[in-house]
């Protein structure tokens, strides 16, 4: 009898390691899991851009894969529409709705001091890329322009803005000249305003 209560005690003792072992493998596979559930694959982001840029978004897919190269998979997205007007100095004024992978959505507006190379006003789209925003609210906030980071793929502009570890990467198509304005940075706001600082 104690030796068959030792083979019990042993049988219990091995499930339960087996149990514990298991459990400890799927919390893992979660953990990963869920990582990668709360960021966006590049084909769902050139999807969502191609679908709301239309089809003069020809190029779009290079500049998402020049972004993603830079700076990896975005936790969300900002689809808006911007006009600016300029008479060598200017401002930006825009709005949309975030959109975060974890099914958060806040409506966002935007404004900016801008430095144009002509005269008059533009109105256009912007797809925006939206990295490390673990809480959609600190998207309320300016974020300066990264020196240096203005570029154009396929007629499309994208430019990086950063406050502490938050980056985002605005993308404008048709924005003509004023494009490659040098912009000191974007204040995005939970209401609209005319004040461009």
């Amino acid at each position: 009898m104690p030796k068959l209560n030792r083979i019990a005690a042993c049988t219990a003792a091995l499930a339960l390691l087996a149990v514990v072992h298991a459990s400890a493998a799927w919390a893992t596979t979660s953990k990963e899991k869920s990582s990668s559930d709360d960021t966006y694959e590049k084909g769902t982001i050139i999807s969502e851009a191609t679908n709301f840029f239309g089809s003069g978004a020809k190029g779009i897919a290079k500049a998402i894969s020049k972004v993603f190269a830079d700076q990896g998979r975005p936790d969300g997205y900002i689809e808006g529409r911007e006009v600016s007007g300029a008479l060598v100095v200017g401002a930006r004024y825009g709005d949309g709705e975030l959109v975060m992978k974890n099914g958060a959505r806040r409506k966002v507006h935007w404004t900016g001091p801008s430095i144009g190379f002509d005269a008059g006003g533009d109105a256009v789209k912007v797809f925006t890329l939206v990295y490390h925003l673990k809480n959609p609210d600190n998207i309320y906030q300016r974020f300066p322009a990264v020196d240096g980071s203005l570029f154009w793929i396929a007629g499309i502009s994208v430019n990086y803005q950063q406050s502490g570890n938050i980056i985002l990467a605005p993308m404008r198509l048709g924005v003509g000249l004023r494009a490659g304005a040098n912009i000191g940075y974007m204040h995005y706001r939970r209401k609209a305003s005319w004040n461009p600082f």
